[in-house]
């Protein structure tokens, strides 16, 4: 070994037949150091595949056509975009007073000269299927065509020809159980369709889609439907164009468009944009280009560093007691190597040799098998992430990247064991004696440094700033600072040992007398466990959060399957949901609509008007009132009259629950009543006499009350106004405001002023406080529905139950309602469910592998250790179980000691974010309530707990440390190896 070259060509030499011999420890360090290589690879892989160049993005997205228009909806109106044209703007600022541009325009009129185009329609239909109704995507486009390339890929057959032909997309023929070659019929139109091809869209894989010629499908459809007055396909048109010439739709172009009220997007100005300067709409205020975010990049850059430097500490901890192991077992050839002149150096040159030669092995392997498994899987992951992949996007630099972190890790790992192995003098090297080193008295004030900085800087960033991060920053250098104590806390462990039997006893006083290797295992057990504690705490601590927090949408077990978008598949979900729940009292329920029957609970669409409760003036909260100036009437109030106003009846929100799905007015009797287990027989017995019930004081005019809504009496001082009495009689106002009105009374709302409609006055009881009505407003009797003259439609139904219906029960209710094809909303109500509960599961058994592999390498390196002391055992008579319970109770004193250290550091972390929490919290409901928001529905004063997981903790302290000791007993030989005299 004249010089290093020569030197630590030697030394791998060495490690790489030490690594060969002992197969079975380097398979272990390898399979630690190499998968999270080909998970990291992988994924790197994986996500660049994904990852579409803007070229590709647009041939999915434009085929081979050089721009697509769309139609805004602005009616023509002249507008500004950016160039991707995803954002716009009309060009001309409209004011309060001017209404907002609204209408079709016609796209064909806006193409330039000389452009020819494919009308692209979109829409949804309910098909039939073969296990009966779906709602699915129709997109009318001449997919043939060699524009539209690109845009859908034909799996099998070929794209429709004829009127009569569709293709559909495999995700849609694996869920409606059709086939290329089946016929294809849309409820309510008699015109058959045949399947003639299956495509899939590369961007979306999963998604259930028809093709269709342009004008074969959506249009005679919606002529039916329109006919029926049923909603319609809601249809909307995109026009693929090409220009003359080989520049494209230039930027010119684009900007001559949108004078003509369409957005573009365009091949060629995506992919070359233009100077923001050029772009008007980013000489507006609020608009930009929207660059990336530095600090944004930074943060994300922080926590993968951080993730990336915690992996590579727990695999050092995990594979630094294993190259310990080989060290002590090859001590005898470190102890010849010194022997014939090899140094300090040398000796640790051959053990770094040896995690070199695993790194480079573990990172050849790892890039090489992730490589080949995303290779081999890329259907399969294709599938999972929904589209196609770009490209086999692989970039050496980072991959290599990657692999290094391999080769550093097992570096890094063999650094302590190769410190100590030249440590060991030539003899005691030579004859196996274990030598006596003192410990370490600079890392204990590291470590203890690092504690009281590390919990300094988590405490005031929890009870001090806002920054998670601070939290988290601290946090992890206190958990290093305790990794570093930890052969100072195993010391302190020992002393308990004198109230112990014997194994135990043995047990732990070899892991205190040989802390070199019992600490790093430690260690690793400590840093996985405090992981896994922070975690459940947290995650334990926001299902308590959660629970406090949650408000059922109904009475516990109620059942609701309402239908707000049509009004055609009510009666037979009804009867579905009596025949397949264990139902008790059904409720039928029907809604209020203004216009077709077909009109939306939601409102829009043609011919669709709509309705509102009058509120009378003086039960109005003044923090909503708008006047002429149109201004935030909040602003007119300081900010302890704001809060003070929140608490006033006035501005109190009505309850949550399903029951607003409908709108304001349900249309029902007092078996809805029953359901909703109101008790009130004031209310039972206004529903029989055709009065309205209401759950808002705000909406009723008592009896007696002036036109306002208040009597004199009723007015009292710093102008409040007294609430109506519980059980009041009264009437509520309802205001039709027809289809043609609708925009004149959004435009009279925003003024003050009194938007137009027809006012029809309902007899009403008001029931008292104290009742949760789960949202329903007021519930109006059908007979006094139809003498104000309403026009009804079945909505759906509430249902009280039996017992709890199962998951089996829904299921099959949800099959069926499925082949309705038609968009209900089922809710069952079944209480508060915690989120996180596998989670928790799922840390525990996480943190128990790593616990039980840690302390079973531990476990291996103290029996090398403790070999002549078991040998000692058995000559003196003790029997041969006694080598088993040892090895078990060494991997039990590792284990329990890694865990406890563990469970009391992962506790601070969460602790400080939810006290971190808990600060941002206080401070948005103070500003809540300063602005006046105090009396919303999602606003309530903050309740953030801290709870420990008493379940997680018990199963890491008690379970997790009995199973590794019965392991390692179990796996243990009762009898050792004979040993040969070491001869010098």
């Amino acid at each position: 070994m004249k010089n290093w070259y020569h030197s630590w060509r030697a030394a791998i030499r060495i490690a790489r037949r030490d690594a060969w011999r002992f197969k079975g420890r380097s398979f272990l360090v390898l399979a630690m150091l190499a998968l999270p290589i080909v998970g990291v690879s992988a994924a790197d892989l994986t996500q660049r595949s994904s990852q579409l160049s803007p070229a590709q993005q647009l041939d999915r997205d434009l085929g081979k056509a050089d721009a697509v228009i769309n139609d805004p909806g602005l009616g023509g109106a002249p507008l500004m975009q950016n160039p991707k044209g995803d954002n716009y703007q009309p060009a001309k600022e409209y004011g309060d007073s001017e209404p907002w541009p609204e209408g079709k325009t016609d796209i064909t009129a806006a193409l330039p000269a000389g452009a020819k185009y494919l009308v692209d329609t979109t829409g949804m239909a309910k098909l039939k299927t073969a296990h009966g109704l779906r709602n699915t995507s129709v997109r009318e486009l001449k997919a043939a065509d060699p524009m539209a390339e690109g845009i859908m890929v034909l799996d099998r057959g070929r794209f429709p020809q004829k009127p009569g032909e569709v293709a559909a997309t495999n995700a849609f023929l694996e869920s409606s159980g059709l086939y290329v070659g089946s016929k294809l019929t849309a409820r309510g139109l008699d015109t058959t369709y045949r399947i003639v091809g299956a495509y899939e869209l590369p961007d979306d894989l999963k998604e259930a889609q028809v093709n269709a010629l342009p004008g074969a499908l959506l249009a005679p459809l919606d002529k039916v439907l329109a006919a029926a007055e049923l909603p319609g396909t809601d249809a909307s048109d995109s026009y693929l164009a090409t220009v003359p010439g080989g520049a494209g739709f230039t930027w010119n172009m684009v900007k001559e468009t949108n004078t003509k009220g369409v957005t573009v997007t365009s091949r060629a100005v995506t992919l070359n944009p233009p100077p923001d300067s050029d772009v008007a709409l980013y000489q507006q205020d609020g608009w930009s280009s929207h660059g990336d975010n530095p600090s944004g990049n930074a943060t994300e850059l922080a926590i993968l560093s951080t993730v990336v430097g915690l992996v590579m500490l727990e695999i050092c901890l995990l594979a630094g007691p294993a190259f310990a192991v080989g060290a002590r077992r090859s001590r005898r050839q470190l102890g010849l190597v010194g022997a014939n002149g090899g140094d300090r150096h040398h000796i640790r040159a051959i053990v770094l040799s040896g995690g070199l030669v695993i790194g480079v092995v573990a990172a050849v392997a790892g890039t090489a098998l992730g490589l080949g498994l995303t290779f081999a899987l890329r259907p399969v992951l294709e599938g999972v992430l929904g589209q196609r992949f770009g490209s086999f996007d692989v970039r050496p630099l980072e991959l290599l990247g990657i692999a290094l972190l391999a080769v550093v890790t097992g570096l890094l790992a063999a650094i302590v064991p190769a410190v100590t192995a030249s440590r060991q003098t030539v003899v005691a090297s030579l004859t196996g004696r274990r030598g006596i080193r003192k410990a370490n008295r600079v890392l204990p004030i590291v470590g203890l440094t690092a504690v009281v900085l590390g919990a300094g800087i988590a405490l005031y960033g929890s009870a001090v700033s806002d920054k998670a991060i601070i939290v988290g920053g601290g946090s992890a250098l206190a958990e290093l600072g305790v990794v570093a104590l930890t052969p100072t806390l195993v010391g302190l462990f020992g002393r308990i040992g004198r109230w112990l039997p014997l194994s135990p006893r043995l047990a732990l006083r070899d892991a205190v007398r040989n802390r070199g290797r019992t600490a790093p295992a430690v260690a690793a057990v400590l840093a996985a466990v405090a992981g896994t504690v922070a975690v459940a705490t947290y995650s334990a601590s926001s299902d308590a959060q959660s629970e406090a927090r949650y408000e059922p949408r109904l009475p516990h077990g109620a059942v609701a399957i309402l239908s707000p978008e049509s009004a055609v598949d009510v009666p037979s979900m009804r009867d579905d949901t009596q025949k397949l729940l264990p139902t008790d009292v059904r409720a039928d329920v029907d809604r209020v609509v203004v216009g077709k029957k077909s009109c939306s609970a939601y409102g829009g669409g043609d011919d669709c008007g709509r309705y509102e409760i009058v509120r009378p003036k003086a039960y109005e909260c003044p923090l909503w009132v708008y006047d002429a100036s149109g201004e935030d009437p909040a602003e007119k109030y300081s900010k302890a009259e704001r809060r003070e106003l929140s608490k006033d009846w006035r501005c109190l929100q009505n309850d949550y629950g399903i029951g607003s799905e409908g709108g304001e007015i349900l249309i029902g009797d007092d078996r809805l009543l029953k359901v909703l287990k109101i008790d009130d027989p004031g209310a039972s017995e206004a529903l029989a006499n055709g009065r309205a019930v209401s759950f808002v004081k705000q909406n009723i005019v008592p009896d007696g009350a002036g036109k306002g809504g208040a009597t004199t009496a009723a007015t009292t001082a710093a102008n409040s106004v007294a609430a109506p009495k519980d059980g009041a009689n009264g009437t509520i106002g309802v205001r039709l405001i027809s289809a043609e009105d609708v925009d004149e009374a959004d435009a009279a709302g925003m003024k003050g002023e009194e938007p137009p409609g027809t006012v029809k006055s309902i007899p009403a009881h008001q029931v008292a406080d104290g009742q949760n009505a789960y949202g329903v407003t007021m519930i109006v009797p059908p007979k006094a529905a139809e003498k104000a003259g309403f026009t009804t439609v079945p909505l759906g139904s509430f249902f009280s139950t039996e017992r709890q219906p199962s998951d089996a029960q829904e299921q099959r209710l949800n099959g069926e309602l499925a082949k309705t094809g038609s968009d209900s909303t089922l809710t069952i109500e079944k209480g508060f469910t915690p989120e996180n509960s596998g989670t928790l599961l799922a840390l525990a058994v996480f943190a128990g592998l790593v616990t039980i592999g840690a302390a079973g390498i531990a476990t291996g390196l103290a029996q090398a250790d403790a070999e002549p002391d078991l040998k000692t055992l058995a000559a003196v008579g003790a029997p041969t179980r006694v080598r088993k319970a040892l090895s078990g109770f060494q991997c039990g004193v590792v284990a329990a000691m890694g865990v406890v250290l563990g469970s009391a550091s992962g506790i601070l972390p969460a602790i400080g974010l939810r006290f971190t929490e808990r600060r941002a919290e206080e401070q948005m409901y103070a500003e809540a309530l300063d602005e006046g928001w105090g009396a919303w529905q999602d606003v309530s004063a903050p309740f953030v707990p801290v709870v420990i997981p008493w379940a997680t903790l018990g199963m890491l302290l008690v379970v997790v440390p009995l199973g590794a000791a019965l392991l390692a007993a179990l796996v243990t030989r009762s009898r050792g190896a004979l040993a040969r005299r070491a001869v010098i």
